[in-house]
């Protein structure tokens, strides 16, 4: 099999930045060549989240949408010249709701076609929601690929806005969305400091509180965490409106023990759907993401699993941030290779499927 160059670039549901993974792939493997991020501006930041609730008109929706894909553009200058690139797009709506299925990323890939003068594969879920999928997630075949191991239950958590797991247990392979991971931590952040900081970096401020055990468990008994697999979330469900019960349920506690409380309930979510809907404890947990990069989190995550090896992808060579844009460069390489991405055992799709739509130069 060939062996290509191929651009992966990535936003999630944080959307603080981009990610852009420069990979080499073939049928064998894939390594990672050149690895860097942008940050978003400020004001496409705000227009970026307004978005995400729904809040702006078709005009400044179809403006932002172009802004986006330039944007993308201007920093995907690679130190070499890639043979395609893997677009993933920011989301601003996704329902995976099975009667009535929908996505949407924001960013047209016509800028990057004219910058780099290659081709661009993009709109990765809709060919998985449209043969019954969710359309998430979908870096589980990067998972696998990369961290499979023989004899081993492993999972591979990523803890970017929403946390997502894939568990490889021998030939079963099951990956779902666990619920939040950073997005209700970041959301705070903002508000406490008045958009002034946008994470709780390191862990500082969780690290100097309390968590609430009554909030805690009121909020693990959210209908989402008992829901079995396939099953995918976004900020429709724990973003804004979640949000808001979170500011009126916390005026009495400190600053710190709100981060505490959200930081805990992230670990312990993700702790709860290992144990609902996993037939085993994983042997290793592999943590990815943004959140990976938060000791308080990270320890509080290997708190609720005492019996496993809780490591992060660092360790394994691959920087925490890497991962999800080169699970999509490995998705775009599939789709120029003419081979089906989705899994559909983990996405509920009814087949597997060619996915990622193809804007050539």
């Amino acid at each position: 099999m060939k062996k290509n160059l191929v651009l992966g670039i990535m936003s999630g549901t944080s959307i603080d930045s981009v990610d852009y993974a420069l990979c080499e792939i073939d049928g064998q493997g894939i390594r990672l060549r050149a690895l860097w991020s942008a940050r978003f501006p400020k004001a496409m930041q705000t227009a970026l989240h307004a978005a995400a609730r729904g809040d702006l008109a078709s005009y400044p929706l179809a403006q932002l949408h172009h802004d986006l894909g330039r944007f993308y553009a201007r920093h995907a200058q690679s130190p070499r010249r890639p043979d395609f690139i893997a677009l993933h797009g920011q989301t601003i709506f996704h329902n995976p709701a099975p009667e009535n299925p929908a996505t949407l990323q924001l960013g047209e890939p016509a800028y990057l076609v004219e910058a780099l003068r290659a081709p661009v594969i993009s709109n990765f879920r809709a060919a998985d929601m449209a043969a019954g999928g969710q359309g998430a997630p979908l870096a589980t075949l990067f998972h696998q690929f990369v961290f499979a191991q023989r004899g081993e239950h492993v999972c591979v958590n990523n803890l970017g806005g929403i946390s997502n797991v894939t568990s490889l247990h021998g030939r079963k392979i099951i990956a779902f969305d666990t619920g939040p991971a950073n997005v209700l931590i970041d959301m705070m952040m903002r508000h406490l400091t008045k958009g002034r900081l946008s994470m709780d970096r390191g862990g500082k401020w969780a690290a100097c509180g309390k968590p609430s055990a009554m909030l805690l468990e009121k909020w693990l008994e959210h209908g989402y965490f008992t829901q079995p697999p396939p099953k995918s979330t976004g900020r429709e469900l724990f973003g804004e409106p979640f949000f808001h019960n979170v500011l009126r349920e916390t005026q009495k506690l400190s600053r710190f023990d709100k981060i505490a409380t959200l930081t805990e309930f992230t670990a312990r979510s993700l702790a709860l759907n290992y144990r609902l809907h996993l037939a085993s404890l994983p042997d290793k947990i592999i943590l990815t993401g943004g959140g990976a990069a938060n000791p308080a989190l990270v320890g509080r995550i290997s708190a609720q699993f005492p019996g496993a090896q809780v490591v992060t992808s660092e360790a394994l060579g691959w920087p925490v941030q890497s991962i999800e844009p080169a699970a999509f460069a490995l998705l775009g390489w599939m789709r120029m290779n003419g081979r089906p991405g989705n899994l559909p055992q983990t996405t509920g799709a009814r087949r597997a499927a060619l996915l990622g739509q193809v804007s050539r130069y």
